[in-house]
């Protein structure tokens, strides 16, 4: 099974309009698939921040496989 690392950030404007991406969770998750990956760490996201939809708390979600040697 492969290791994914798994983001979520929220986009906030700074007091010049500028917008920045904002880190909310990481998680890694073992899965067989990206798309896999991405509902458990929403899942885990949604459990530890107390909420029923992640998008309350972020805007994005990005999966990416972690390389055998970053495991």
């Amino acid at each position: 099974m492969r290791q994914y690392l798994v983001t979520f950030h929220k986009v906030v404007p700074d007091d010049s309009g500028h917008d920045h991406r904002i880190l909310q969770h990481q998680v890694i998750v073992p899965a067989r698939s990206e798309g896999t990956a991405a509902c458990a760490a929403q899942a885990l996201f949604c459990e530890a921040a107390g909420i029923v939809d992640w998008r309350l708390r972020a805007d994005t979600c990005l999966v990416a496989q972690l390389s055998e040697a970053t495991v």
